[in-house]
């Protein structure tokens, strides 16, 4: 099939800020994008040839745009999955497939089939309400303190909650959730691998990321990851084996836990372009948004090495500011050496949300660490 400079569509369910990076490519290749999302101020919008505004969750919406497509794919997983089923059956290519999404958009479900395909993960147990929780307490089945996890519609830290005691579970909401053993690990880590439909695959080198104590959110993403090779190994391997179990095309990011005996334990997955590859725009030969086009258009992976260390810094909206967006100090982290923001397009801040990233790259990780601790402290998004 011509991609390139034809009446090809590729369609994105989901408008934010990976569609917008995907988009940096599309429109290096020349191939006509259509993208649906429910915000009329949608990063996105800019970059792609056609823009719907709809519901993702919405069966007949999704369904509608697909059908002007000749491939589809998302940028999100809180999308309708009986429509991407029902596209595929009038012969429009998703990917990632329904079926993966399926597995992997709730939760437990995605719990599940670690356990069933040997992939190793944190022991769990499953709710339809988070008021259930009490009873397993009370009859020893379960004990403080636990990782509890809403099942649908978590993301960017929301919906996952530490749990030391009742105190913190009556605060939760009740909802289908699951509760997992609390891991004491030494590092969380993230592999990306890129898989195709001939079932080629390979992996980016494996991650670091540092997190932000309060918001669950990653603050820094270090590659290469500061681990021992057989550790690195182990992980590539780990996730080649879920990437493989899923049957997945497009990207995957596996995130994992090393602990303390350094087994790798998968946390989750998703199957996407993600943060934790964010750095590999300027920092790999194949940036993860080119690669994931290459892996759901068929065509040969790109190089997965990186040109150069890198360290990602995410930009997130600074706590008691909502309203108008500033980049305060922007000017002073473009002096620093290596360093190149991405600005997501998003008018307005509140707190912890995601407003950008910024990558620095530099033969030494060690300095690259330093300049982003540097950049952190430095830049501020506030508001007017």
């Amino acid at each position: 099939m011509n991609y390139f400079s034809s009446n090809f569509k590729l369609g994105i369910l989901g408008g934010g800020q990976l569609g917008k990076m995907m988009l940096y490519d599309t429109r290096k290749f020349d191939i006509y994008t259509c993208v649906l999302d429910p915000s009329p101020e949608a990063p996105s919008k800019l970059a792609c040839n056609e823009f719907t505004v709809g519901d993702l969750l919405d069966y007949d919406t999704v369904v509608n745009f697909g059908k002007q497509v000749d491939v589809l794919t998302f940028e999100i997983e809180n999308v309708n999955v009986d429509a991407l089923e029902t596209l595929e059956k009038e012969g429009v290519q998703v990917y990632p497939s329904s079926k993966t999404l399926r597995h992997i958009q709730n939760k437990g479900t995605q719990k599940l089939f670690y356990r069933d395909h040997d992939i190793p993960t944190a022991e769990f147990s499953r709710f339809a309400y988070t008021s259930e929780i009490d009873e397993a307490v009370d009859n020893g089945g379960l004990s403080y303190p636990f990782v509890w996890k809403s099942s649908r519609f978590g993301y960017d830290g929301t919906g996952v909650q530490v749990v030391r005691s009742e105190r913190d579970l009556v605060k939760l909401p009740n909802v289908e959730c699951i509760a997992e053993k609390l891991i004491p690990f030494k590092n969380e880590l993230a592999v990306i691998v890129a898989r195709n439909e001939k079932g080629d695959m390979s992996t980016y080198p494996v991650v670091e990321m540092e997190f932000h104590p309060e918001a669950n959110q990653v603050e820094y993403v270090i590659c290469p990851a500061r681990i021992p090779d057989d550790i690195a190994k182990k992980a590539e391997q780990v996730a080649l084996k879920t990437a493989k179990a899923f049957n997945h095309v497009g990207l995957l990011a596996v995130e994992m836990f090393q602990t303390r005996e350094d087994e790798i334990l998968v946390n989750e997955v998703a199957p996407r372009p993600h943060n934790s590859g964010h750095y590999s725009i300027e920092g790999s030969y194949t940036s993860q948004f080119e690669q994931h086009i290459r892996c759901i258009f068929g065509l040969p992976l790109g190089n997965t090495e990186s040109k150069v260390a890198g360290v990602m810094v995410n930009l997130v909206g600074a706590e008691n500011h909502t309203g108008k967006v500033v980049y305060k100090n922007i000017e002073n982290i473009l002096a620093l050496d290596g360093v190149t923001p991405h600005i997501y397009g998003k008018k307005e801040t509140r707190p912890f949300r995601k407003m950008g990233h910024v990558t620095i790259v530099n033969k030494d990780i060690t300095v690259a660490r330093k300049i982003a601790e540097k950049v952190k402290q430095t830049i501020e998004v506030i508001s007017e």
